[in-house]
């Protein structure tokens, strides 16, 4: 067995080791346009072909490679891993859905027509239809973000037409974090409730639920960004209910093969979708995740591939939390640097410290935190006692406040 990885950025750098442990063999496809700020690890790669938009040639090389497995590891490698699949004739998602598995607006419109609850919303380069819709609505705030991005990039939270227009601007005059031109904007309502991402891993329909998290964010200069997220256990309440709902997501976007990483927020009414991505979840430690449910989503995809039938016999399985995980997401108050080993070292000597992701060498400078690409990185928090990683979380807090970053 051969599996081409599609993107292997980010967590996706992860998948070969896993695939390796799994005795499968794989080669890399870059895409044209992939995140290159984020992770990645060319020496796992005997093989690693460049997309350059010759479709037929880069399948003749897959085929000549042996490839009877496609999957995409990243947001940018979606398309991509679809095309091939389909050309290949090895299993994948669905190809007549494959657009609206990137496309935030046309993804509410399949999760819509499926007869789910998705959110109201308006896709358009006009700024004065953006803003007739906002002011017609009247209901306030409203969000506006690109279309094709991803990792909170241009993510605007808007209470007036005055900042709907100034989102508008940012997000018509800039690039996307794959390097193209924002070509529309979205602007969506506004969800009131309680958000929450599910990570799962689908082979041939069936759908295993790996983790269950709830978001939590802050406002920083009127963008929306990551403050930390807790892992919840699959009897919580609200969460059968959201399980559900992502089960149908997944199969109403067409997700039958390969990771899925999908936002929810659960409102008075029900669940709502965000966005769904299909592809890993970023942030992973496998190792942690292991330990706080007994599996990651890192490794479940690798064993979706490599053995599939064993997979499926076990995807109905529930995950069990052992531990109360906490993974913060770090917030540079304003200009500064990443900090070297004894820097951190506060930071490692928390009670509940369990782990340490730098998006950055030491020394780095660091500007004022607005999205996940000016996050310095991710600490993660571990404890029976959850009072002890809310205090811990505290303190992480005052430390970057008080100058962790100089």
């Amino acid at each position: 067995m051969t599996i081409a990885i599609v993107d292997a950025y980010g967590a996706g750098r992860l998948l070969p080791a896993a695939l390796t442990l799994r005795h499968a063999a794989y080669v890399h496809v870059r895409s044209q346009a992939p995140d290159t700020r984020l992770a990645y690890r060319p020496e796992d790669f005997t093989v690693d072909l460049q997309h350059t938009g010759d479709l037929p040639a880069l399948v003749g090389a897959l085929r000549g490679l042996g490839v009877d497995s496609v999957v995409a590891a990243a947001e940018s490698g979606v398309l991509l891993a679809d095309e091939l699949s389909h050309a290949l004739g090895v299993p994948g998602n669905v190809t007549a859905r494959s657009t609206a598995r990137r496309d935030k607006h046309l993804m509410q419109e399949a999760v819509r027509a499926a007869g789910l609850a998705a959110i109201d919303g308006c896709c358009t380069a006009s700024l004065e239809a953006i803003t007739e819709w906002a002011a017609g609505r009247d209901r306030w705030p409203v969000v506006v973000k690109p279309v094709l991005s991803a990792g909170t990039d241009n993510v605007f939270i808007c209470r007036s037409i005055a900042e709907v227009t100034t989102a508008h601007e940012a997000i018509m005059t800039s690039a996307d974090r794959y390097g193209r031109r924002n070509h529309v904007a979205l602007a969506q309502e506004f969800l009131d409730g309680a958000e929450h991402y599910v990570n799962s891993v689908s082979r041939d329909g069936a759908h295993r639920v790996i983790e269950v998290w709830r978001y939590h964010k802050r406002l920083v200069d009127g963008h929306s960004v990551y403050d930390y997220e807790d892992l919840l256990s699959l009897e919580d309440q609200g969460v059968p209910e959201l399980v559900g709902y992502v089960r149908d997501v997944l199969d109403a976007l067409g997700v039958r093969n390969g990771a899925g990483h999908t936002e929810v927020m659960l409102t008075a009414s029900g669940p709502t979708l965000i966005e769904c991505g299909a592809r890993l979840g970023g942030g992973q430690m496998p190792e942690l995740m292991t330990r706080c449910v007994g599996t990651d989503q890192v490794d479940s995809l690798a064993y979706s591939l490599a053995d599939p039938e064993s997979f499926l016999a076990e995807a109905e399985a529930p995950y069990q939390l052992k531990s109360h995980l906490r993974c913060v997401n770090l917030i540079s108050p304003g200009a500064g640097s990443v900090p070297d080993e004894s820097g951190w070292q506060p930071v490692r000597e928390l009670a509940s410290f369990a782990g340490l992701v730098v998006n950055h060498p030491a020394g780095s400078p660091l500007s004022r935190t607005i999205d996940m690409a000016t996050c310095p990185g991710t600490v993660y928090l571990a404890a029976d006692d959850p009072q002890l990683l809310r205090r811990d979380y505290e303190t992480l807090r005052g430390f970057e406040t008080a100058g962790l970053y100089g």
